[in-house]
């Protein structure tokens, strides 16, 4: 939540004097405001996203060792585990910056904005934790320490699972819905 808050509180410390005079106009002000956050959310869903994309990379990484060494019984769930976190990553990529139109009926607030940047921020959280998993499967496939392999893949697997499953609440957020 404080990197939330070290974001938003960046953005808005380098608006420039030009912005600052125009968003202290009435109704201007709320439009900056947001916009800041949905900025805000962005560079933290890049980040995120430029994480996942490592993850992947590396996962490939094992996968091309463990094709080398010709660990045939694994190479089906490992192909399945890099495809799956390439499809998370695009989704991640491309997800909603919050916006709304001017005649939906839905509008985005202030407060689903924040809820959205503290909601991505958790998902960063969540994929330090999965980058660790997958750093330690890296090192010991990189040493030759191949025990349980299937199970390992597995246990990755099902992270990347829960991993997607809890971005798929995104929409929910923004949208003030949880």
């Amino acid at each position: 939540m404080s990197q939330k808050k070290d974001v938003y509180a960046e953005a808005k410390k380098q608006m420039r004097l030009s912005e600052r005079i125009v968003a202290a106009i009435p109704g201007f002000r709320g439009y900056k405001e947001k916009e800041l956050r949905r900025e805000s959310d962005k560079l933290i869903r890049n980040h995120l996203y430029m994480k996942l994309t490592e993850l992947k990379d590396d996962l490939q990484i094992v996968f091309q060792k463990l094709s080398d060494r010709r660990y045939f019984d694994v190479l089906t769930e490992m192909d399945r585990l890099v495809a799956r976190t390439d499809r998370i990553t695009e989704k991640v990529n491309h997800a909603s910056y919050g916006y709304s139109g001017f005649f939906d009926i839905v509008k985005v607030e202030e407060e689903n904005l924040d809820r959205m940047i503290d909601f991505d921020n958790r998902l960063v959280d969540e994929a330090k934790s999965l980058a660790a998993d997958i750093d330690a499967f890296k090192a010991e496939v990189t040493k030759g320490e191949t025990r349980n392999l299937k199970e390992r893949v597995l246990n990755i697997a099902s992270k990347i699972e829960d991993f997607e499953e809890i971005f798929e609440k995104r929409t929910e957020v923004i949208l003030g819905v949880t």
